[in-house]
């Protein structure tokens, strides 16, 4: 078992703790920029669409896990991003300017749903937030001389000055940089006296706010923050599918990424991504097992709800953590044995005494 005995306030809030980290994330990008050569053309789509619902995910698993605040129609923000890239790429603009326009937007709206919502918290803000995904998706399907309505509207090739990403390498590549750049961003946040700050509300508001932590402020950033990312992640969609219309950002959708971080795991940006894989895998391994079932349940039309049901209840009832929670849970096990204690990760009550006085 690797201990690390730290000295300095540096050493406490780098990025990488010891060398293994530097080793295996190495390793995991060097694996990542020869996915080209690596994979297929099928497999290397689906993971560009890990690493565009991973980016989306980054955005709610701050919102969420680092800051307490549930949303349940987040697939609004992603897709003000998506709308915003289609008009500016049939204006003729580049893509630079279009990721800056789009993730500025998705914040603004983001700071209008954040701001009604400070007063209310719990499953009155999922209520809150999944009000104005169905408001927004109303106004995509009636604004049509911009949106094209529910026909939908098409996503021309993303292109920065001149140079268009028209293969899939080249989207692949787009894709990787911005998802890189997107968790340095946020890891780098999270250390910050910001991030420190919405973990601290996170944990209990009363608390917080007796240290001096503006709650308003701190809160509608977080929206923003999460609903630029959201923007960035609706963006790249849109120019991946080249046709984007209301219906692809509905409750549905919203639910879909709620699931992901929930089953990646809340509180870690390795269960961002964890939950993009689970997430675009899901499908094609149900795919895979209709061969296995009764003809009777294979071709069910809400067999893949069920699913998704059933995955999720497991998780919540038997491992709350996520998929990095069990990985977390492994590695312990491996690294103290045989001295693993079944306890160790025991749920502890997530309230302070404070709160309870509410």
């Amino acid at each position: 078992m690797r201990y690390i005995f730290k000295t300095d306030y540096d050493q406490d809030i780098r990025l990488a703790k010891h060398g293994g980290h530097v080793f295996w994330y190495s390793l995991l990008l060097l694996v990542l920029v020869g996915a080209p050569w690596l994979l297929d053309e099928y497999w290397l789509d689906q993971l560009t669409f890990v690493l565009i619902y991973g980016v989306v995910g980054l955005g709610l698993m701050l919102l969420a896990g680092f800051t307490g605040l549930f949303s349940i129609g987040h697939a609004a923000f992603m897709g003000v991003g998506a709308y915003t890239a289609a008009v500016l790429a049939h204006g003729g603009h580049s893509f630079l300017w279009t990721v800056v326009l789009s993730m500025g937007l998705s914040a603004i709206v983001g700071a209008v749903v954040g701001l009604p919502a400070l007063r209310v918290k719990g499953i009155y803000l999922g209520i809150a937030t999944l009000s104005f995904g169905f408001i927004v998706e109303e106004v995509m399907a009636r604004w049509e001389s911009v949106t094209g309505g529910n026909a939908g509207k098409h996503v021309p090739s993303l292109q920065v000055f001149g140079w268009q990403a028209d293969e899939p390498v080249k989207f692949y590549a787009v894709c990787l940089l911005l998802a890189v750049l997107s968790t340095l961003v946020v890891l780098n946040l999270l250390r910050s006296p910001t991030g420190r700050a919405f973990v601290a509300i996170r944990d209990s508001e009363i608390s917080a706010q007796s240290m001096g932590i503006h709650l308003a402020w701190f809160k509608t950033l977080s929206f923003m923050i999460s609903s630029a990312l959201a923007g960035l992640g609706g963006a790249l969609y849109a120019h991946k599918i080249q046709f984007i219309s209301p219906e692809q950002f509905g409750i549905l959708q919203s639910i879909d990424l709620l699931l992901m971080v929930v089953i990646g795991g809340l509180g870690s940006v390795h269960g961002a991504f964890l939950g993009a894989i689970f997430l675009i895998t899901m499908p094609q391994l149900i795919t895979l097992g209709k061969d296995f079932l009764p003809a009777v349940i294979g071709q069910a039309p809400g067999l893949q709800a069920v699913v998704y049901g059933l995955v999720l209840i497991a998780f919540v009832m038997f491992e709350p953590l996520g998929l990095y929670g069990r990985w977390l849970k492994l590695r312990t096990w491996f690294q103290l044995f045989p001295f693993y204690r079944k306890g160790m990760f025991k749920r502890q009550k997530s309230f302070q005494k404070s709160d309870r006085l509410k």
